[in-house]
């Protein structure tokens, strides 16, 4: 039997005014790492502050772990938050700033001390941990953000474009301190992106939101399976092959986004295994180098392509 959702909605729908955020939104986030995935306007947002309790929903319904977030503390409790606006006070220190949340949460000031010191460590600000946030560049603001959602030991963190603002390397050691967050500290996750690479990298399961819309959800591996498209990347002489497939009735194109990168890819349609003896003697018959020759993968950007709801 599955375990029960950490958080779950039926019927989620949240209007303001004549403006709908979410309609009629059906939901579930288990153990693990989910994206939340969508592009900018989607309902993410809202779907975070409806789970956190910070707003009610219009109708339908919002739980986390089986209770109403917006009625019950011990929920709420249960759940850490980075949200992606800046939110820090600038005057304290890191370890200040940690310290006192962690005892705002319940511990002792001893224990609340030792604990801000084991977060900042995690997510790599310790020895960084006595100077002022005021001095802190955007990359360790956004471990700061992350270390305040860890501090209280919460069994899920929801995280709001946890990579906003970061330079390509500070994205990927954002990224991996997420995974390693799931990882060690057995932590679950909801990461809200409009970034398709973010949640390909770091999630197990995804949501799709698109116009206050959920329009797909499911194993991320799921949406990158295996094509029938087979790609075949030569060393030289592609014009060859696609001719010498074509002599034997296969249909192939030159694959031009990959030919920019490396110069050398052909596509064809697999509809028929008997195709790939056809495939392999053109090869051979057109004396190209192969390369390598694979089933194209599908992608997360593959779920965009269909008309909205």
């Amino acid at each position: 039997m599955p375990d029960a959702p950490l958080l779950e909605s039926k019927g989620l729908t949240k209007r303001y005014g004549s403006t709908i955020a979410l309609e009629s939104v059906d939901l579930q986030v288990h153990a693990g790492v989910t994206g939340l995935l969508g592009p900018n306007g989607a309902g993410k947002s809202t779907v975070i502050k409806l789970f956190l309790g910070l707003i009610a929903p219009t109708a339908g319904s919002a739980e986390v772990l089986g209770a109403n977030p917006y009625e019950a503390v011990e929920a709420r409790a249960r759940l850490g938050y980075m949200p992606e606006h800046d939110c820090l006070p600038s005057a304290i220190t890191a370890t200040e700033f940690l310290a006192h949340l962690a005892e705002v949460s319940g511990l002792p000031p001893h224990h609340a001390r030792i604990r801000a010191a084991d977060v900042l460590r995690h997510v790599g600000l310790h020895e960084e941990r006595y100077r002022p946030l005021s001095e802190y560049s955007t990359g360790m603001k956004q471990r700061v953000k992350l270390a305040q959602a860890l501090v209280h030991d919460p069994i899920l963190v929801l995280l709001d474009e946890a990579t906003a603002g970061l330079d390509p390397g500070g994205r990927e050691e954002m990224l991996e301190l997420i995974r390693r967050t799931s990882r060690d500290a057995g932590i679950s996750i909801l990461l809200s992106s409009h970034l398709m690479g973010d949640v390909d990298a770091t999630c197990d399961r995804i949501l799709v939101l698109e116009g206050g819309h959920l329009v797909e959800e499911g194993e991320v591996s799921g949406f990158t399976r295996e094509t029938s498209t087979l790609v075949i990347e030569v060393d030289e002489g592609r014009d060859a092959l696609v001719a010498e497939l074509e002599r034997r009735g296969i249909s192939a194109q030159l694959d031009g986004s990959a030919a920019q990168l490396d110069g050398g890819s052909v596509v064809i349609e697999i509809d028929d295994e008997a195709l790939y003896d056809a495939v392999r003697d053109a090869i051979v018959e057109s004396d190209v180098r192969l390369r390598r020759l694979a089933p194209r993968r599908g992608g997360l950007s593959d779920i965009f392509r269909s008309d909205p709801p």
